[in-house]
């Protein structure tokens, strides 16, 4: 069993189980900065890694306007019309 922490609030934890994870990657993975400090440094790296590893993956970039607030619909609207997943970089 895999516990996953919710850093918005602890005070009462709630039970959530993974999503299936398919064996192989195929299609588009879209590739989330969202703006916090460093962010694109790991994104480059993940690029290069999946470039490498699953070439036959396409990567597309997206970054959020702030850290400090969730994505924009507009945005949100976008990727889930252009990828199949979707990586988001946290970083400082």
């Amino acid at each position: 069993m895999t516990t996953i922490l919710d850093p918005t609030d602890e005070r009462e934890p709630i039970g959530r189980q993974l999503t299936k994870r398919p064996e192989h990657i195929t299609g588009t993975v879209g590739l989330l900065d969202i703006s916090k400090p460093r962010g694109n440094v790991l994104l480059d790296r993940i690029e290069s890694l999946l470039n490498e590893r699953v070439p036959e993956v396409q990567v597309n970039r997206y970054m959020k306007p702030t850290f400090a607030k969730p994505a924009p619909d507009e945005l949100r609207r976008k990727m889930m019309e252009e990828v199949d997943f979707v990586i988001e970089a946290l970083a400082d």
